[in-house]
């Protein structure tokens, strides 16, 4: 049943003050501690240690077998929230958007302003309509291949050919020498190739990534800031061919879009693929059949397909999501099943929670990349880019570069995970594999 604009008025079921409690410290505190927009890496590693996610799972597991499908109100003073818990729910809210759910919700705007104060996540309606559309449209948001695929392609062969060497050399690929070699496959695509080894600026990035962690808490560092983005506009200013950037008069960016602006987002959303993409190396190391199902697909396919290693990358997504908290804001009073949620109330999808929901997948804790290979998992609260009409636009594009860069290595060496116990096919993966401390034999 789609929510209703006002109703019967009645009360949504609210959450004690002792499961709030455990809810803050069980789900919220983890995520925070983490970092939401810019991981660290001793935070990562400790809660993978202590099981904290699989902890966070289990406590919203215990609400939903209290409360039913929810959603259900967390009675934070000044702010309240909605916790969702049915799959059908998370359809709901992410198809009403912008409304009555506005993605632009307080936390994201107190955060994202820290580097992206002008980007569509965080703007306003009338802004938003201006904005998104430049967005779809030098992303390609719609088409499973970008126009400039073939040559994304080379770029990631290149760099693929670079890091092996750099590999060899020492014997070991860990996690450092990867997100070099993905960062300045990254700043080619978006910026051209003189942006590829300009290291400051995607550094530039990560500490205004660092500040924006701390939210509203952090004063922000405008001069760095504004360093910043005379750096991006100098390289957007060349409009290099063969780069995102090329592409902007095309896009014909409508009055008030601020082009420049956007660019932050692309580059910081390019984060969260590499650590996927190294995770999905360490899981068809450990699980030989799917190894030699996705050489299969890479010697078979053409690059504009491989439908099994692009199933690879979104499984490991849905095991470990890298934005395991979807946020939306009530922009009016919407009447639910349950109540009416009022105007302010801050939604929260915790995508771990229906991603790892034992009670309706069989393949809750295992690598299962046939799960995307069929139906609609945005069905079953599998939501790994988002959905609906906030998705994330650069969702097949973060595929293709993803996907591109797992078949140039996987081409070359057989890369096997050293001290990778516990994430083979017989066993329960973890709720948290952190990318960083993953190491890799070459041969």
């Amino acid at each position: 049943m789609a929510a209703t604009r006002m109703g019967s008025g009645g009360s949504i079921p609210r959450a004690s003050l002792g499961e709030t409690a455990r809810v803050m410290l069980s789900v919220v505190l983890p995520l925070l501690g983490k970092g939401v927009l810019l991981r660290r890496p001793p935070v990562v590693a400790m809660a993978q240690s202590m099981g904290l996610d699989r902890r966070a799972v289990e406590t919203m597991r215990a609400l939903r077998d209290r409360h039913g499908d929810g959603p259900l109100i967390l009675p934070i003073p000044l702010h309240p929230y909605a916790l969702i818990l049915s799959p059908a729910h998370v359809s709901r809210v992410l198809a009403l958007t912008p409304e009555p759910y506005s993605p632009a919700s307080d936390e994201k705007r107190s955060a994202l302003s820290h580097f992206q104060p002008t980007g569509v996540l965080i703007s306003p309606s009338a802004d938003r309509a201006r904005r998104r559309p430049f967005n779809e449209a030098v992303l390609d948001a719609p088409c499973p291949m970008h126009r400039l695929a073939e040559r994304f392609h080379q770029v990631a062969e290149d760099e693929a050919t670079e890091l092996v060497e750099a590999a060899d050399h020492f014997g070991e690929l860990d996690w450092g020498r990867f997100a070099t070699a993905w960062w300045r496959m990254a700043r080619r695509v978006v910026l051209g190739e003189g942006a590829r080894d300009d290291h400051r600026l995607t550094d530039a990035l990560s500490r205004l990534r660092a500040d924006a962690n701390w939210a509203f808490l952090h004063p922000g560092h405008p001069r760095l800031r504004a360093r910043f983005r005379a750096r991006l506009e100098a390289h957007l200013g060349r409009a290099e061919p063969g780069s995102l950037a090329a592409l902007f008069p095309a896009a014909r960016a409508a009055p008030g879009t601020d082009p420049a602006g956007q660019v932050p987002q692309w580059l910081f959303a390019l984060d969260s693929p590499a650590r996927a993409t190294f995770r999905t190396l360490a899981l068809l190391g450990t699980h030989p059949a799917l190894r030699g199902r996705a050489e299969g697909d890479i010697a078979e396919a053409g690059p504009a397909e491989r439908p099994f290693l692009r199933a690879c990358l979104l499984d490991t997504l849905r095991l470990w999501p890298t934005t395991p908290v979807i946020l939306r804001e009530a922009v009016e009073d919407v009447e639910w099943e349950g109540g009416r949620m009022r105007k302010g109330t801050g939604i929260v999808v915790y995508a771990p929670f229906f991603h790892r929901d034992e009670t309706r997948l069989p393949q809750a804790h295992r690598f299962d990349p046939d799960l995307w290979l069929s139906g609609r998992p945005e069905d079953e609260g599998l939501v790994p880019f988002s959905d609906g009409p906030a998705n994330c636009p650069g969702r097949n594009l973060t595929l293709l570069l993803s996907t591109a860069m797992l078949a140039a290595l996987l081409r070359r060496r057989a890369f096997t995970p050293l001290g990778a116990e516990g994430i083979g096919p017989g066993d329960r993966l973890p709720g948290t594999l952190s990318a960083y401390g993953l190491r890799f034999r070459t041969g």
